[in-house]
């Protein structure tokens, strides 16, 4: 066992087992690791003012930090572990090593200490110690927000080395044994690199939280209820489950509706009409004279918005290929400009209503806007120009998808990416090595990446208003 399988098998017990025995050719590469690693490296370097080297001899000449070190020993009951320590820094003590010794040291991505850094950190220690012949106190949690780099001291005492002494005897155990079923709680799976392994089984046998809107919590409350599968959900009568959904208060029997059409639609594959005449009606009118698609590529942890992709269409009859696509890159030193490219696109066409999909974009003018000075007044004009195609789709249909996010409404609609798994997060990896290495290689597959976005968005549109026609 080592620290790898510790840390999948804090977020899914099915994740660490796959993650030691699975069939790697069903594991998809995940840009949210890669992120997390160069930026785990940056945060490292920048701590140690650049002085962070390799492996073992790194640590004989007393390097401030260490990386990419491997301790292997025997664990408790003669248990073959490994530790694979993110970072050790450098302190006074003494080791094996003359008048210095090292901690243990993790990188933390947002606010919150987990018990998965507390367990990294505990693990390590236990190896660490033994390896390098010193006590170990204490270890650091290493973080970075508005660019400053935080270190959390951690003391590593016996409860909390008891604790995950505890862990890894489940976590070997674990490993041992058949592969663990899948977790209940599958918002978890969105950045998990064996995600579409997972889902594969879970609509083969019918799992409840595939269907949109049914979480961990609710699927259990629909067990209880004798409601274990999906098929089961599908043929289930709407007022009956209705009054089974009280945590749901006033809108139970809307919800209960909702479920069991959910639950049908996904089942037949075929989508489901509710009646939203008025909204798509609306939809129609505001349109037919020209609009535009407004998409946005973001870095959430760092708030930072690095490109806005406007797309411009006359009308709804006008070819693909003469659509006019206009990107605004927003580096750090223009933000300025960027903000007046934007505004100036918008108000070319004022007449014009901006087609996004979701609330990202709204938020993002509301926030430029209001960095400009525009008045109250003038900001509410702008912002009622903007319609929200994921808020119109959800009041308009059910559809046969586990949710309603761009990728999975679009491409049910046939809709493809110029590039193979494209998504917002591996946008977010091409940026971040676009700004090591200046390579505009990576800006040119962000830019196509949010056009296809921008046209994905237009799909869901011709949807929306072709399918209005036919039941006009």
């Amino acid at each position: 066992m080592n620290t790898l399988y510790l840390k999948s098998f804090i977020r899914c017990k099915r994740k660490a087992w796959l993650d030691f025995k699975g069939d790697k050719s069903y594991e998809v590469w995940s840009a949210h690791k890669a992120i997390d690693k160069v930026n785990q490296y940056q945060i490292f370097s920048k701590l140690c003012n650049g002085e962070i080297y390799t492996g073992l001899k790194a640590c004989k000449k007393g390097y401030q930090g260490v990386i990419g070190l491997k301790i292997k020993g025997k664990f408790f009951q003669n248990v073959n572990a490994e530790i694979h320590p993110q970072l050790l820094l450098r302190t006074k003590g003494i080791s094996k090593w003359g008048p210095y010794k090292y901690l243990p040291a993790v990188y933390k991505l947002g606010h919150k200490t987990t018990k998965e850094h507390l367990f990294d950190l505990a693990f390590s220690s236990i190896l660490l110690e033994s390896f390098e012949e010193s006590k170990i106190e204490k270890g650091f949690v290493i973080s970075s927000f508005d660019k400053k780099v935080n270190v959390e001291e951690i003391y590593l005492n016996k409860k909390l080395r008891k604790k995950v002494l505890n862990v890894l005897l489940n976590l070997n155990e674990c490993l041992e044994g058949f592969m663990p079923e899948i977790t209940q709680d599958r918002k978890k799976c969105t950045i998990c690199s064996w995600q579409k392994f997972c889902d594969k089984e879970a609509k083969e046998n019918e799992y409840l939280t595939d269907i949109d809107g049914i979480g961990s919590k609710t699927a259990s409350l629909l067990k209880i209820n004798g409601i274990t599968n999906t098929q089961t959900l599908a043929s289930y009568s709407e007022k009956q489950l209705g009054k089974k959904l009280s945590k749901f208060n006033d809108q139970k029997y809307e919800k209960a509706s909702i479920f069991v059409k959910q639950a049908q639609a996904y089942i037949s594959g075929e989508p489901y009409f509710i009646s939203n005449k008025n909204d798509n009606d609306d939809l129609l009118e505001k349109t037919c004279s020209g609009f535009y698609i407004f998409d946005i590529e973001s870095n959430p942890d760092d708030k930072h918005d690095f490109l806005y992709g406007f797309l411009k269409i006359n009308n709804l009859f006008i070819k693909k290929e003469d659509l006019i696509y206009e990107p605004i890159l927003n580096l750090k030193n223009n933000k300025g400009e960027s903000y007046r490219q934007i505004i100036k696109i918008l108000f070319s066409h004022k007449e014009w209503p901006v087609l996004h999909y979701g609330e990202t974009e709204k938020i993002a003018i509301i926030n430029i806007a209001k960095t400009l000075n525009f008045s109250f007044e003038e900001i509410d004009s702008l912002t009622s120009r903007f319609l929200d195609l994921h808020t119109y789709i959800r009041k308009s249909w059910i559809l046969p998808l586990k949710n309603y996010g761009l990728k999975t409404v679009s491409n049910w609609l046939g809709f493809e990416w110029e590039q193979k798994n494209a998504s917002g997060s591996k946008a977010l990896y091409w940026w971040i090595q676009y700004q090591i290495t200046e390579n505009e290689i990576f800006l040119k597959k962000i830019i196509q990446y949010n056009k296809d976005d921008c046209l994905a968005t237009l799909q869901i549109l011709e949807y929306l208003i072709k399918n209005q026609l036919k039941k006009n």
